[in-house]
């Protein structure tokens, strides 16, 4: 089953979806963050300490269809945290065609994996539209990956003061 876990800064969300990932025999926990400052490698550090210590961990902060691809196998939940920093790392980069090459082979990728896959994002479109240019790209971008994901996914989650709530599927 695929599942996209959506919601604000510190809603709960990844604790949801190491919740998820904890029911499985075998976990690959592929992370998408780089340490490029100091509060960055603090946030890095609570999840290394959060996760189990058997899991396997992916760190991957570009090539996200590759890293799911290797890792994805039947009785396996792969779990991805997360996809907008995975976005701001592309869009971040000075390649431009990057982004849209990476961000198609997940589309295209995502429905053909085996085992489980959960997918944990940012919902960072609930806001005022932003005044800059970068900012509103990359706003609009998350919400076109999102939409995106949520009908290659069979179950979507919203999760807001650590409560979840179905937005497409069942609860867990």
């Amino acid at each position: 089953m695929r599942t996209l876990i959506l919601g604000g800064a510190r809603s709960g969300k990844s604790a949801l979806a190491e919740a998820l990932a904890a029911r499985s025999l075998e976990v690959v926990y592929i992370a998408t963050a780089q340490a490029r400052d100091g509060e960055m490698d603090e946030r890095i550090v609570h999840h290394r300490q959060r996760r189990p210590s058997q899991w396997l961990t992916v760190e991957e902060p570009l090539a996200l269809a590759d890293a799911l691809h290797a890792q994805a196998r039947d009785g396996r939940c792969v779990l991805v945290d997360c996809l907008t920093l995975w976005l701001s790392n592309l869009l971040g980069d000075t390649d431009e065609a990057r982004y849209a090459h990476e961000r198609e082979a997940l589309l295209d990728l995502l429905p053909q994996l085996p085992g489980d896959i959960v997918l944990v994002s940012n919902e960072v479109g609930l806001g005022v539209v932003p005044l800059g240019e970068l900012t509103r790209r990359y706003v609009d971008e998350a919400g076109r990956l999102h939409q995106s994901l949520a009908t290659r996914c069979e179950r979507v989650l919203f999760v807001a003061a650590g409560l979840p709530l179905a937005l497409k599927g069942d609860l867990p």
